[in-house]
C-alpha cells in the first residue's frame, strides 16, 4: 500500500481501529465485472486480531451483479468511514470534517460450510444488532435461513486507518463542542 501522505492522520493503535469497526455500520465493497467498476455498501460483521488478521462478514442474495462479479473477479477494495462532525473555518475553504476511516484492499470469498456460515452471521447479528444478541449464548439460525442467502468473508490483504480530528467541531445541532 502506499505510503500515506499526511501521515500524522495514521491510525496504528489497534485500540482506535477496533473503535473504528464498532462505530462504523457499513463497509463499502469496490467490486469489477465486466460491465466495469461498481461499489456496494453492506452491513458486516468482523474479527479483528492486530498483527495477524481482518476479516469482514456480509451476506447477500445468491444471484446477481454482485455475486456474479466475487465470483469473476474476487479481489475488492474496502472502505468505512465515521463522520465525527464538521470542523468550521475561518473562510470557506477552511471547513473541512471530522472522521475515522479504514481503507484497503482483500479477497472475497464464499463461505461454504454451515459452521463458517454461523460463525460470519453471529458476528454480523454482534455488530449490527446488539441486543438482540445474548452473550455467550449461541443463535439458532435455522437451516433454510444458511441456505437462503450467500454468506461471504473478505480477508484483507493490507489496510490502512485514518483520522481527522479538530478542537471545534460543529454538531448536527449546530452547536460546538
Amino acid at each position: 500500500m502506499s505510503k500515506m501522505r499526511l501521515w500524522k492522520r495514521e491510525v496504528t493503535d489497534p485500540a482506535q481501529i477496533r473503535g473504528i469497526l464498532e462505530d462504523c455500520t457499513v463497509i463499502r465493497l469496490g467490486c469489477q465485472d465486466a460491465e466495469g467498476l461498481f461499489i456496494v455498501p453492506v452491513n458486516y460483521g468482523y474479527e479483528f486480531a492486530p498483527g495477524e488478521a481482518l476479516r469482514f462478514y456480509f451476506h447477500s442474495a445468491k444471484e446477481g451483479r454482485k455475486a456474479a462479479a466475487f465470483a469473476a473477479h474476487p479481489e475488492v477494495a474496502i472502505e468505512l468511514d465515521c463522520q465525527d462532525g464538521l470542523i468550521c473555518g475561518d473562510y470557506a475553504c477552511g471547513y473541512s470534517m471530522a472522521y475515522r476511516s479504514i481503507m484497503g484492499t482483500g479477497t472475497v470469498k464464499k463461505l461454504e460450510s454451515d459452521e463458517d456460515k454461523i460463525r460470519g452471521l453471529t458476528l454480523l447479528m454482534e455488530h449490527c444488532a446488539p441486543g438482540a444478541c445474548t452473550p455467550g449464548v449461541p443463535i439458532d439460525f435455522h437451516k433454510n435461513e444458511l441456505d437462503a442467502a450467500d454468506i461471504y468473508c473478505v480477508e484483507v490483504r493490507e489496510f490502512s486507518a485514518k483520522m481527522r480530528q479538530s478542537k471545534k467541531i460543529l454538531t448536527e445541532s449546530g452547536e460546538s463542542r
